[in-house]
């Protein structure tokens, strides 16, 4: 799920971590990759990842199929791809359902989609 930002990188990542502060979720990690390719004497265009979640909508997902934990907590990127030009990812959550045991967390996996479209779209200024 790509979303195109009306932002650049940086606000666009600003905007998505007060877009899940604002819901009370917990940020786990921020992942600033062209930092770390700088400290290894690389050059990459601005690109982060906001990992984050909710241990009341994780844990049961987890309790179903732990295997689902390679893919949660959630996570989002934001990257450059080219000056001003700045987009949104995430996976859709509800595709778990194909991978591991979790037919009967649908709500569960929709009401995360549903959360991720709009933090999405918060972010992107949209």
């Amino acid at each position: 799920m790509i979303r195109k930002s009306t932002l650049g990188q940086r606000s666009t990542v600003a905007r998505l971590i007060a877009a899940i502060e604002h819901r009370k979720l917990t940020i786990f990690a921020h992942i600033d990759h062209a930092e770390h390719a700088r400290q290894a004497e690389l050059e990459l265009p601005p690109i982060n990842v906001v990992v984050f979640g909710n241990p009341h909508a994780g844990t049961p997902l987890m309790a179903a199929d732990p295997r689902v934990g390679l893919d949660l907590p959630l996570r989002m990127l934001v990257w450059e791809d080219g000056p001003g030009l700045a987009f949104v990812g995430h996976h859709d959550p509800r595709e778990l359902a194909g991978e591991y045991d979790l037919a009967e967390q649908k709500e569960t996996l929709d009401r995360m989609a549903e959360l991720l479209d709009a933090i999405s779209a918060e972010a992107a200024g949209s």
